[in-house]
């Protein structure tokens, strides 16, 4: 039987669990906020590895899968960690199916311009050709393109090969993201103003000793 002790012990710890769930809950609301279109402090590009982003929540039925990184997004941010979304109701591109290239899913890309496009004071098309800019501004490691099995890796040694393979980057100014001890993304911090790489602020990375980098059949 169980005594008042445990019982009283029992009810704090679920209190408190209900409390960091709230409170988690509160920071994501703080995090993302309806903004004014034009009013953040810098880009966050989203490098989706490919063999696991048509696994993600979002991904369409017709994604395919790709073999390398492809273009998640290139998200309005702020230095505090917060970022605006759904900042205007603006159509998106005519002809969405141009930027298929670096984002294979026509879904996500509507996802990305109502959500992100639309808090800048960029058309549509401005949006998606400084998306291909920044894409293309990258240089992905050659390890990485041509990795044929699957390989463990620290998120360390992700960022390095990154680093060595874009010697112009400032320190920090590249992110892993992991999830369930796998590669899901590599995020760059990039200016509002020309789109050059600055060190990340407010950005959090993976916290994994050891991530596995998966591989497509």
């Amino acid at each position: 039987m169980m005594d008042m002790g445990t019982n009283f012990l029992r009810r704090s710890m679920v209190f408190c669990l209900a409390v960091v769930g709230l409170l988690a809950m509160s920071a994501s609301a703080r995090a993302q906020q309806k903004g004014e279109p034009g009013k953040f402090d810098f880009y966050l590009m989203n490098l989706a590895w490919g063999p696991e982003f048509c696994s993600v929540p979002g991904a369409g039925a017709a994604c395919k899968t790709p073999r390398g990184f492809v273009l998640h997004g290139l998200w309005p941010q702020n230095y505090d960690g917060s970022y605006p979304v759904n900042c205007a109701e603006r159509p998106g591109p005519p002809r969405p199916e141009n930027n298929l290239d670096i984002t294979p899913d026509r879904p996500l890309l509507d996802h990305e311009w109502s959500k992100h496009g639309t808090c800048t004071t960029m058309s549509p098309e401005e949006f998606f050709s400084l998306e291909h800019q920044a894409f293309h501004s990258v240089r992905i490691p050659k390890k990485l393109r041509e990795l044929k099995h699957e390989e463990p890796m620290r998120p360390k040694d992700v960022v390095d090969l990154f680093a060595k393979a874009n010697p112009s980057f400032p320190q920090n100014s590249v992110v892993v993201s992991c999830e369930k001890g796998r590669l899901t993304a590599v995020e760059v911090c990039l200016a509002k103003i020309g789109l050059e790489p600055i060190s990340c602020q407010g950005i959090r990375g993976c916290d994994a000793q050891a991530i596995r980098i998966v591989v497509a059949p």
